[in-house]
C-alpha cells in the first residue's frame, strides 16, 4: 500500500503544463513537491496566494507566508499575494484548471463528503464547497478505508455531502480509480502489493474491472 507520500507522487503524475491547481489541506498539499521539473504549473490556495512553491527548508520559512492550512509554503518567481475575496472568485468563476481534495467519503457517482463527521469537532467547510462547484476536474487523495476496516468508495456517501458528482479521479492507498460518468469506480491501477482482491474487498461501491490491472509506476 501507498503512504501518504506515495499517495501525492501519484497525483503530480495527474498534472499537466499550464494548469492552474488548488491543493486541499492534508495530503493534496504535498503534491507541490513532487511536480515534474519539466511540468509548469501554477498553485493557488483559497486564503489568497498564487504561484505556491515547495515546502520550505528549516532556512527558508517564513511564518507570515501560510497557505489554507496554516502550512509555511514558499512562493516562486512572479508569484502573487492578494485578498480571500479576489481568491475566491477565481475559483467561482472557473479560473482552477483542477482541484486535488482529501475525502472522508467518495460514492459511486462522484459525490464528495469531506467537511464534516456529525458529533465530532471538525474545521469546517472551508473553501471546498465552492472548489467542488466550480473546478474543472477533481481529483481526490485519500484512504481506502477507515481505521477500523469499513471501505471508504461507498455506493452513497453517509456523511454530509460537499458536493453532488463532482469527483473525477481518486488515488487512494490501494489504487487510482476513475469515476464514470454513468458511476462506479473504475479501476486503473493497483499499488504496489496490492491484488485486485484485496481491492475489491476494501470497496464497497460498484467496482469495474476491465482486462489486466497494472501496478503503479511510482
Amino acid at each position: 500500500m501507498l503512504d501518504k507520500i506515495g499517495i501525492a507522487k501519484r497525483i503530480a503524475q495527474e498534472v499537466k503544463n499550464g494548469m492552474y491547481i488548488n491543493l486541499g489541506i492534508g495530503i493534496p498539499t504535498l503534491v507541490a513537491n513532487y511536480i515534474p521539473k519539466n511540468i509548469n504549473v501554477v498553485l493557488q490556495s483559497e486564503n489568497g496566494l498564487l504561484g505556491i512553491g515547495p515546502f520550505p527548508k528549516e532556512n527558508e520559512v517564513d511564518a507570515d507566508l501560510i497557505n489554507a492550512g496554516k502550512q509555511t509554503v514558499t512562493m516562486m518567481p512572479g508569484s502573487a499575494l492578494f485578498s480571500s475575496a479576489d481568491s475566491f472568485g477565481m475559483i467561482r468563476s472557473g479560473k482552477v484548471d483542477l482541484t486535488i481534495l482529501g475525502a472522508m467519503e467518495v460514492s459511486e457517482n462522484g459525490d464528495i463528503a469531506n467537511w464534516k463527521v456529525p458529533g465530532k469537532m471538525v474545521k469546517g467547510m472551508g473553501g471546498a464547497m465552492d472548489l467542488v462547484a466550480s473546478a474543472k476536474n477533481i481529483i481526490v487523495a485519500m484512504q481506502h478505508c477507515s481505521k477500523d476496516g469499513a471501505s471508504k468508495l461507498l455506493t452513497k456517501c453517509t456523511l454530509p455531502i460537499t458536493g453532488l458528482k463532482c469527483v473525477k479521479k481518486i488515488v487512494s492507498d490501494m489504487a487510482v480509480l476513475d469515476i464514470l460518468p454513468q458511476g462506479g469506480f473504475k479501476l486503473l491501477e493497483r499499488a504496489p502489493g496490492v491484488s485486485v482482491e484485496q481491492i475489491k474487498n476494501a470497496t464497497q461501491g460498484k467496482l469495474i474491472i476491465e482486462g489486466e490491472i497494472s501496478e503503479m509506476n511510482i
